[in-house]
Formats: structure tokens, sequence, C-alpha cells
């Protein structure tokens, strides 16, 4: 009887050493289940994160900047009476600047340089491409002179005063490429004051905006 009773005792625990172990084995893949979806969440956030960084930073167009850079005078002739006039030619450097991360790729343009609201010149840029996140450098040279300002103009005074103001416009029109299929077009705007050192026959100012 005893033995009988060591026998069920013996087959009692072996059925709950059983039990406890096939309840430890579901515990485990319960929480190896939920540790995996724990990962496969914090990777979809992870990449959630870098695809809305990608398309903020890399994905944007942004408007290239259209500038003058270094003037290098080469000849400044002024007369302030009895007749005033000027003449001047400089070579230009002509900035692109493209911080986009693709090309972009731009047509001929033309700056036109003005007095008092009045043409004193024109000069052709040509067309080219800044680089992904660089900037594009143009040398043109620039012929100016006052020949078709109305004799009623001020420029006899500013000769006089030595300052001789001018304002150059532009525009550029282009196309950025991202990703090497996607394409938009863009178009940039120059606009600048140049001041000049009569006296000095030298560029005393640049402002472009």
């Amino acid at each position: 009887m005893a033995e009988k009773n060591q026998k069920q005792s013996a087959a009692g625990h072996t059925r709950s050493d059983e039990e406890s172990a096939t309840l430890q084995s579901k515990e485990f893949r319960r929480k190896r289940r939920i540790r995996i979806a724990a990962y496969i969440v914090a990777f979809a956030v992870f990449q959630s994160i870098i695809i809305a960084i990608f398309a903020v930073t890399v994905m944007k167009y942004r408007t290239p900047k259209f500038r003058l850079g270094k003037i290098t005078v080469e000849t400044l002739v002024s007369n302030p009476a009895p007749s005033p006039s000027f003449n001047t030619r400089f070579v230009a450097q002509v900035t692109v600047k493209n911080t986009n991360f693709g090309p972009y790729k731009f047509d001929n343009s033309t700056a036109t340089f003005t007095y008092g609201g009045m043409t004193v010149g024109q000069v052709v840029i040509p067309k080219g491409k800044a680089g992904l996140r660089s900037t594009k450098k143009i040398d043109v040279t620039v012929d100016l002179n006052s020949d078709a300002l109305a004799s009623t103009s001020s420029l006899g005074s500013d000769i006089s005063s030595g300052i001789l103001k001018l304002s150059t416009q532009a525009k550029l029109s282009g196309k950025v490429e991202l990703m090497f299929v996607m394409k938009k077009k863009k178009s940039a705007q120059m606009n600048c004051t140049l001041t000049f050192d009569l006296s000095a026959k030298a560029l005393q100012a640049l402002e472009c905006n």
C-alpha cells in the first residue's frame, strides 16, 4: 500500500513538473513574441522617421541663388559736363548657388543694367549646370555706357559727386533633377546694386538680394 502511494506521489510530481515546464515554455514563447513585435514596431517607427527626414531634406526642391560676385573693372571713364556721360567695361563673376541634392540645369539668360530705371547695357549669361550642392561660377564681360540716357537725367550731379550707382536684374530659368528621374522647374532672380567710385575707377560696393 505504501509502495503504491509512493508511486502515485511520484507520478503526481512528474505531471506537476511537466505542467510547470509547459507553462514556462508557453510564457517564454509569449514573451518572445512580444519582444519581436516590439522590435518590428520600433523598426517601423525608425524607418518612418528616416523617410520623413529624407523627404524634408533630400527630396525638397529649393530655389537656387543667382547673384553677381567678384567685379574687376577694366575701364571706367566719366565726364560731368557739359554733356554728362560715362562708359565702363568690367568682368563680372556670376554665381549660381545650388543647394539641392541634385543638379540644376539652366538656360541662357540676359542681365540688364540700368541707371535711374533706364537701360545702359546688357550681357548674355550662357546656359550651364550647377552640380548638386555646389556653386557654378561664370565670368562675363560687361560693356555699359550712357548713350541712351535722356539729357534731363541727374547723371551730371552724380558724376560730380564721384559716385555712380547702377542696378542689374536678370531671371534664370532651369530644372532641378533629383534621384536622376524627378525634375522640377525652378527660376532664380538676380537683383543687385553696384556702386562705383569714379575717382578710384573701381567698384565701391555690391549689394544683392
